[in-house]
C-alpha cells in the first residue's frame, strides 16, 4: 500500500487524486493501491476544510462513510467486489430520501423532516457499492436557475474565490461538490434545466434524463411530469457509469415501466464520424454573451473535425416560447404539491421562491389543459423533426455565472436553452466547452430524443476527449 492509501493527511494534500475521475480510482480500488478508507477520508478532510466556504454540504454522513468505506475494502480483500462503483463516494441532493436521515427539500420548513423510506435512486447506488458522503444544498423546493436559497444559504462556486458568484440552480450544492472536489460526483434533478445549469455554470458533467429512465420513488417532488435525476461528474464516462446503475425499471414508479434498460458503456466511445447534428438558428438562441458565443462556435468546429455535419433547423414554435410553457407547467404543478403551506406568510420560506410558486395559483384548469396539450403536440412535431439527426447542439447557458449581486430573482435566462428540452421530453448532456477571459466554465449542451442517453453520452465523450477543458480545476481556497 503506498503513502497515500497509508495516509488521511496526505491524501487530502493531494489534489490529483480527490480531481480523479470515478472510472480512474475505481481502477486504483480494484487493483490494491488505494483503499476505499483512504478515499472517503480525503473527501471528509476536504469538505471539513473547505465546506465552511463552499457551503455545499447540508449534512455530512462521517461516520456512516467510513463504516462503510471499511466494509469495501473487507469485501475488495475477499475478491467480493460488486462492480466499478463500489467503494467510490458520491453525495446526494437534499431531496432523496435516506430512511431515517434528514431531507429538506431546500426548506427551513422541512428542516426536521426524516425521511420515512430510501429513494430507489439511493438504494441502487448503495447497491452498487457506493458511499454516501452527505446531502448537498439545493433551491428551495427545487424552483430556481441561479442556485441561490435565502434561507439555508447559497453554495459559492468555486471558480471566483473573492466574489460570490450563481452556482446555478437548482442542484446547487450538487453541482459546487463536484467542481470543488468534495465529492467525485454526486446526484442532483432536472425539471427545467436543474442539473445541466449548475453544471454549466461549475464546469462539470451533467446527464439530464428522459422522464421514466430513473426512478422518482423517494425523492420530494416539483413537477409530476417533468422531474428527473440525473448525475453530475468529473467527465462523460463517470457520468455513464452512474447512468448504467441509476436507470431502469422500478415497480414503485410507473413511469420508469416502458423503458428497457440500455448499457451507456457499451458504445461509449465508438466516435462520431458520419453523424448528423442539428443547430438552432441563431435567433433562437436568442441574445448570447460573447463569450458564450465564441466558445460554442467553436466547439461545433471540433464537432465537424471529428467528422460530424451540421445543419440548421427550425423548430415549429420558438424556443423562448417553449422555455416560458415549461415555467407555467413548473409553477402549477409545484403549486399543486405545495399549496398546503406555500400560502402561509408566517412560515420561513425563501420569499423568491414562495412567489414563483404563488403565481400558478391565478392558473386555471383550462390554461393548464392547454399547455399540456400544446407540449404534447410539439413532442410529435419536434421528434419527427429529430428522426434525421442525432442530436441537437447548443450552449447549456446563454451567459456564465453571475456575481450574486448582480442577479435578478424577476427574470430567469439560465434556464431559456434547457427548458424546452423538458417541454419536449428529450435528454440532454452539459459539458465544459470553454473558459472566459476571467476564468469561468462555458458548456455545451448536446440533446437527443426522448431515451437516447447512451448516444448523447457518446457524442459527448468523443467531444471531450477532443478537448481538455473538463481537465481543468478551479483555484485552490
Amino acid at each position: 500500500m503506498n503513502e497515500i492509501a497509508k495516509s488521511g493527511s496526505a491524501v487530502d494534500a493531494n489534489n490529483d487524486l480527490a480531481y480523479a475521475p470515478i472510472h480512474s480510482l475505481a481502477a486504483r480500488l480494484r487493483s490494491g493501491e488505494l483503499t476505499a478508507s483512504a478515499l472517503v477520508d480525503c473527501y471528509l478532510q476536504r469538505i471539513a476544510r473547505r465546506d465552511e466556504k463552499y457551503h455545499a454540504f447540508v449534512e455530512v454522513y462521517a461516520d456512516e462513510a467510513r463504516t462503510a468505506a471499511a466494509a469495501a475494502d473487507r469485501a475488495f480483500k475477499a475478491g467480493k467486489a460488486r462492480g466499478p462503483l463500489h467503494g467510490i463516494p458520491i453525495a446526494l441532493k437534499d431531496l432523496i430520501d435516506t430512511a431515517g436521515k434528514r431531507t429538506t427539500g431546500g426548506s427551513m420548513y422541512w428542516r426536521e423532516r426524516i425521511s420515512p423510506v430510501t429513494a430507489t435512486v439511493a438504494q441502487r447506488l448503495a447497491d452498487a457499492g457506493m458511499i454516501t458522503l452527505g446531502k448537498t444544498h439545493m433551491v428551495e423546493f427545487a424552483f430556481g436557475a441561479w442556485g441561490t436559497n435565502q434561507t439555508m444559504g447559497t453554495p459559492w462556486n468555486p471558480w471566483n474565490l473573492k466574489t460570490p458568484h450563481t452556482p446555478g440552480g437548482s442542484s446547487s450544492g450538487s453541482g459546487v461538490a463536484v467542481a470543488a472536489a468534495l465529492a467525485p460526483a454526486a446526484i442532483g434533478s432536472d425539471t427545467g434545466g436543474s442539473v445541466r445549469i449548475p453544471a454549466s455554470l461549475c464546469g462539470i458533467v451533467g446527464l439530464k434524463t428522459t422522464v421514466g429512465r430513473v426512478s422518482n420513488y423517494g425523492t420530494l417532488r416539483l413537477s409530476e411530469t417533468l422531474d428527473t435525476l440525473g448525475p453530475m461528474t468529473r467527465d462523460v464516462e463517470d457520468a455513464a457509469l452512474l447512468f448504467n446503475v441509476m436507470h431502469g425499471f422500478d415497480p414503485q414508479d410507473a413511469q420508469t415501466l416502458p423503458h428497457a434498460q440500455v448499457d451507456a458503456l457499451k458504445e461509449l466511445k465508438a466516435g462520431i464520424a458520419g453523424m448528423r447534428f442539428a443547430v438552432l438558428p441563431d435567433a433562437e438562441l436568442g441574445e448570447l454573451d460573447p463569450g458564450v458565443a465564441g466558445a460554442y462556435a467553436r466547439a461545433l468546429d471540433v464537432m465537424r473535425d471529428l467528422g460530424a455535419h451540421i445543419h440548421t433547423l427550425a423548430l415549429p414554435l420558438a424556443y423562448k416560447r417553449m422555455a416560458e410553457i415549461v415555467g407555467k407547467i413548473i409553477a402549477a404543478e409545484g403549486y399543486a404539491l405545495h399549496r398546503g403551506w406555500i400560502d402561509r406568510d408566517d412560515l420561513p420560506f425563501d420569499r423568491d421562491v414562495r412567489d414563483r410558486i404563488r403565481w400558478a395559483k391565478g392558473l386555471s384548469a383550462a390554461d393548464y389543459i392547454q399547455v399540456m396539450t400544446e407540449r404534447k403536440n410539439l413532442q410529435r412535431e419536434v421528434d419527427a423533426g429529430l428522426r434525421e439527426y442525432a442530436a441537437l447542439l447548443m450552449p447549456t447557458t446563454p451567459l456564465p455565472a453571475v456575481p450574486l449581486p448582480e442577479v435578478d430573482q424577476g427574470k430567469a435566462p439560465m434556464s431559456l436553452l434547457t427548458r424546452p428540452v423538458n417541454l419536449l421530453d428529450m435528454c440532454a448532456l452539459a459539458l465544459p466547452c470553454g473558459f472566459t477571459a476571467d476564468g469561468l466554465p462555458l458548456s455545451l449542451q448536446i440533446a437527443g430524443r426522448g431515451y437516447d442517453e447512451a448516444r448523447i453520452l457518446r457524442i459527448g465523450w468523443a467531444f471531450e476527449n477532443a478537448t481538455d477543458w473538463h481537465r481543468r480545476r478551479p483555484p485552490a481556497p
